[in-house]
């Protein structure tokens, strides 16, 4: 008696690509590829580029920029900005023997209703004291909290990883002790606005990705 035999599906054979796209804010950029045989299983991943990627500027590699995909327009993931980090080599290249570096994180609120947590790195070109430390610490705290509720979230986006931030925090810092370098060194969206009131942004896993 013969055995019949089953047909085998090819799940990637049944997988579609989508073209994965910046928000307006970074030009609406194309950062990559990604399959699914379902365009609502593409809501919720997220994607990890350099600025480099949309850029195409080599200094801006250590830039690590985060987008989660939250809506499908036919063959394309519409994806919001979900935060950023700085490179850990890029960071470690940055520290020196006899200086200090003053770290503050700070959660805010934009004028549109996205709340966010940044974190702001300065480095200082020699060690300086306790007091010294804390007077700097406020310096950024009195920035960033001052400024982000009057931006939209676009303008903290870009005001965060192209050094506008950075540059105000130490103009004002070098005011108290020598500077050497400061950095918005990492964000993470929280919260979203919504109708209803403020949603927690969704946090998943990165997915497979081709660029």
């Amino acid at each position: 008696m013969s055995r019949r035999r089953v047909a085998i599906k090819d799940k990637w054979k049944l997988k579609k690509w989508y073209q994965v796209i910046a928000p307006p804010v970074f030009g609406g950029a194309l950062l990559g590829t990604t399959p699914a045989d379902d365009p609502l299983k593409l809501i919720g991943r997220v994607m990890e580029v350099t600025l480099y990627d949309i850029t195409g500027d080599l200094t801006q590699v250590h830039v690590r920029l985060y987008f989660q995909i939250i809506e499908v327009q036919d063959t394309k993931a519409i994806t919001r900005f979900k935060g950023h980090e700085l490179s850990r080599d890029y960071m470690r290249s940055l520290i020196r023997r006899k200086s200090s570096k003053i770290q503050g994180i700070f959660d805010v609120v934009t004028k549109d209703g996205y709340k966010l947590r940044i974190t702001a790195v300065t480095l200082t070109s020699y060690r300086c004291k306790t007091s010294q430390k804390r007077a700097i610490r406020k310096v950024m705290r009195d920035i960033i909290s001052s400024q982000v509720p009057q931006m939209t979230f676009d303008e903290v986006i870009q005001a965060m990883i192209f050094g506008k931030f950075s540059q105000e925090i130490a103009e004002a810092a070098r005011k108290i002790y020598p500077i050497r370098k400061v950095e918005i060194y990492k964000s993470k969206l929280l919260e979203i606005p919504s109708p209803e009131g403020p949603k927690p942004a969704t946090v998943v896993s990165p997915l497979m990705f081709k660029r």
